[in-house]
C-alpha cells in the first residue's frame, strides 16, 4: 500500500496537487555493531521511527513528508573497521546544502533531520545553512536522548548496546545473529579522565576501544524492550512534527 507521506513511496499523481509543511530527513550510518547487528542498524531504526511517527501525524491532518533515508554517516574514528564507510562533515553539509536548496526554492520551509547515529553533529551545520537560508527553519533531533534510557533498559552504552539490540529484536529479528555470537560490547575508557567526564572530548579510536565494535552490553536485551522503547519514542516524535507543522516561523517565541 502506498503511503502518501513517503516520497520514495508516493507519485507525481499524488505530489502535484499537495502541499507539504514539514520534510523530515532520517540519517543514519553504516558501520560494524557488536559482531551480531547489522551494519544498517541505524538506518533501519531512524527510518522505522520516522515513518511511524509521520504516519500518526498524517493522520491527524498534517502534511509532513519523509525524505530517502541518508544511509552514511561520520565514521572518522572507524577508519580502520573493515567496510564502516565515512561521510566527513562537510560532505554532509554540501549534501544538506542542496537538499535545502530543492526545499527552499519550492516553498517547503521546515526541515527536520531525524540523527539515527551517534558520530553525526548536526548543530554546527545548522548554523551555517541557517545563515544562508533565512527563509528555512531547520532543525534535528538525536532519539537516545528523547528519554532517560534507564526506564527502560538495565545496562548502559551508546553503540550496539541492549537499547540498540532490542530495538532491532523488534525491527528486523530477521537479521540478528543468535545469542551466542552476541559480543560483551566492554570498552576501555580513556586514561585522562577529563574525557571520561565529559567536559573535555577527544574522538576515539574504535579499534583501541572495543575489542567487537560494540559499547554497552546487549546481553539484557529483549525484543519486548524495543517494542515499548519504539512506541514511545514515535508518540513522542509525532507530537513534534505536529508542533512544527503547526509553528508560525514568524512567532516561534513566547
Amino acid at each position: 500500500m502506498i503511503r502518501p507521506y513517503i516520497l520514495a513511496e508516493t507519485n507525481w499523481k499524488h505530489v502535484k496537487d499537495e502541499s507539504f509543511e514539514l520534510a523530515i530527513l532520517p540519517w543514519g550510518a553504516t558501520e560494524a555493531h557488536n559482531y551480531h547487528l547489522p551494519y544498517a542498524t541505524d538506518n533501519f531504526q531512524a527510518e522505522a521511527m520516522v515513518q511511524e511517527s509521520a504516519k500518526m501525524a498524517w493522520e491527524e491532518g498534517h502534511k509532513v513528508v519523509v525524505l530517502p533515508t541518508i544511509p552514511f554517516g561520520v565514521n572518522t574514528g572507524q577508519k580502520d573497521i573493515y567496510l564502516d564507510m565515512n561521510l566527513n562533515p562537510s560532505t554532509q553539509l554540501a549534501i544538506l546544502r542542496d537538499i535545502i536548496t530543492v526545499l527552499n526554492n519550492q516553498g517547503i520551509y521546515k526541515l527536520l533531520i531525524f540523527n539515527g547515529h551517534g558520530g553525526n553533529n548536526f548543530k554546527p551545520l545548522v548554523r551555517e545553512l541557517g545563515l544562508e537560508f533565512p527563509n528555512m527553519f531547520i532543525s534535528f533531533c538525536f532519539f537516545p536522548q528523547m528519554f532517560n534510557k534507564s526506564m527502560y533498559f538495565k545496562e548502559a552504552g551508546d553503540h550496539a548496546d541492549e537499547m540498540e539490540t532490542s530495538l532491532m529484536l523488534y525491527l528486523r529479528p530477521d537479521l540478528i545473529l543468535p545469542r551466542a555470537e552476541w559480543g560483551r560490547g566492554e570498552a576501555k575508557k580513556f586514561k585522562v579522565n577529563a574525557f571520561n567526564e565529559g567536559w573535555a572530548w577527544a574522538e576515539r579510536q574504535w579499534s583501541k576501544v572495543s575489542a567487537d565494535t560494540g559499547i554497552g552490553n546487549p546481553e539484557y536485551a529483549t525484543k519486548d524492550k524495543g517494542e515499548r522503547f519504539f512506541k514511545d519514542v514515535c508518540e513522542k516524535l509525532s507530537k513534534l512534527l505536529k508542533e512544527l507543522c503547526d509553528a508560525d516561523l514568524e512567532h516561534l517565541f513566547e
